[in-house]
């Protein structure tokens, strides 16, 4: 069943209003969709021809999507080789800690994952004698925010029996698989193939789902001999709006695990995934989580690390600008709440899953947070995203505090159960899954992933045998 001219005439829409807001000199391109036939020739022709539509003359960014592009955007000055002193050991805790926690920031924004403000959230709260936030949500705090996610009934506190399915959490596994499986040489098709297998359709949203529709057609072509490489690199730019929201950037985490200390390899292995949905900023928020996460590890001056991690992306683009305008501010309040209010007064047209306002609040969060548990209380007040922002602070705090920054109390409900949301994917001890994560350092130190990405390939004969 082909998609309906319906539903492409929206997707070209979207496109073209991602256009825009990326600088495109867009005018007049609304009405020649609108004078096109309804066909499917018709689309698909408009759709290529938008790669050819010009920047506009005052547009004062550069934003590439090429790595090596990337790179020659970036500080020169940036570390390319091992930050600080690396202790492995000590590493392996860390990421623990940091997927844990990021677990617990998931569940914890989770059934307030309605694009909520500060002020709405603040209000609520404090109508029920619960502000500030320090502890899992309540029913009451939904009543009196009047509005909730439909994962309520097992998110929030009294109901929680389990870690409940989330797709930043099955992102995070997705990373962790594709590094056991392939090590740091994985390549995009290593993850189609790995989708594929794992993750449902019904648990994608966005670019993601677009590009697993993709990856579903070019799996049914399975012949090595059909497949295109340089066909799967262009899949975001065909028929895929949205290429600049956080859907990326929740998939960065274990390529920060993966790389304590290596801020460039980590930024180079987040590139590669988030390249395979995202464009621009949605590619450049994923390297700087990697890289703020991947220097977490060895740094203790949050400031530090932050800037570090910026180190990492192009300084022409959108994305630079607007997160050193955003650490600017948080280095010149005196507490959270200031440097929230600045972030918000200046970005708050930037909501749930756009990016910019989310890692403002991350980087106040990160600068004031005083042990992991506080903080990703502190990221979820903030509002927006909050499971998503609630995750990857828990990853960067995690990794950041260690073992002893997260009180047992965020765990104890989950009774060591996770329930993921995805396919042939069956353990269900969250401790397990902690210390597997925790060995992604060692594994990548020494390269012993399984599988070598050459001895695994689609084809009619060969299951994925994952």
């Amino acid at each position: 069943m082909l998609p309906s001219l319906t539903f492409l005439k929206r997707q070209l829409e979207g496109v073209l209003r991602n256009k825009f807001a990326q600088g495109h000199q867009t005018s007049g391109y609304l009405a020649k969709l609108e004078q096109l036939p309804a066909s499917y020739d018709a689309y698909l022709e408009f759709a290529q021809s938008l790669a050819a539509i010009p920047m506009r003359d005052n547009w004062s960014y550069y934003e590439p999507d090429d790595l090596e592009e990337i790179w020659r955007e970036c500080d020169p000055a940036r570390p390319l080789g091992q930050v600080g002193i690396l202790n492995l050991k000590d590493s392996s805790k860390r990421v623990e800690a940091g997927f844990l926690a990021s677990v617990c920031g998931s569940m914890l924004g989770k059934p307030i994952e309605v694009n909520p403000s500060l002020s709405e959230l603040r209000q609520a709260l404090t109508s029920v004698g619960e502000w500030p936030l320090n502890d899992y949500i309540s029913d009451e705090i939904l009543h009196a925010l009047d509005r909730r996610h439909w994962s309520w009934y097992e998110t929030t506190r009294g109901r929680i029996r389990y870690v409940a399915p989330d797709d930043d959490i099955n992102y995070t596994l997705m990373g962790m698989l594709v590094l056991e499986q392939f090590g740091e040489g994985f390549t995009k098709r290593n993850v189609r193939d790995l989708w594929i297998n794992h993750l449902p359709i019904s648990t994608t949203w966005g670019p993601e789902r677009s590009i697993l529709v993709q990856s579903g057609i070019s799996y049914l072509e399975h012949d090595r001999e059909i497949f295109n490489h340089s066909e799967i690199e262009a899949w975001p730019d065909l028929l895929v709006q949205d290429t600049e929201l956080c859907g990326a950037a929740i998939r960065a985490d274990a390529y920060g695990y993966a790389c304590p200390g290596q801020p460039a390899l980590a930024a180079e292995l987040a590139w590669r995934d988030a390249s395979f949905t995202h464009r621009r900023t949605g590619i450049y928020s994923t390297m700087f989580i990697a890289a703020a996460i991947a220097v977490a590890h060895v740094l203790r001056d949050p400031v530090k690390i932050i800037s570090t991690a910026l180190q990492f992306v192009p300084r022409r683009s959108r994305f630079y600008e607007i997160t050193k305008d955003c650490l600017q501010m948080v280095e010149n309040a005196d507490n959270w709440l200031e440097a929230y209010q600045s972030i918000n007064d200046k970005y708050a047209n930037y909501s749930h899953c756009q990016v910019y306002q989310e890692i403002g609040t991350l980087i106040n969060t990160f600068r004031f947070a005083e042990h992991a548990g506080d903080g990703i209380c502190k990221q979820v007040m903030q509002g927006n995203d909050t499971d998503s922002f609630g995750a990857t602070a828990g990853s960067l705090l995690g990794v950041y505090f260690g073992s002893d920054g997260l009180e047992s109390r965020w765990l104890e409900p989950f009774q060591d159960r996770i329930h993921t949301g995805l396919s042939n994917f069956h353990e269900q001890k969250l401790s397990r899954l902690a210390e597997r994560m925790g060995r992604l350092p060692e594994l990548m130190n020494t390269g012993q992933h399984r599988i070598q990405p050459s001895e695994l390939y689609v084809n009619e004969n060969t299951d994925l045998g994952l």
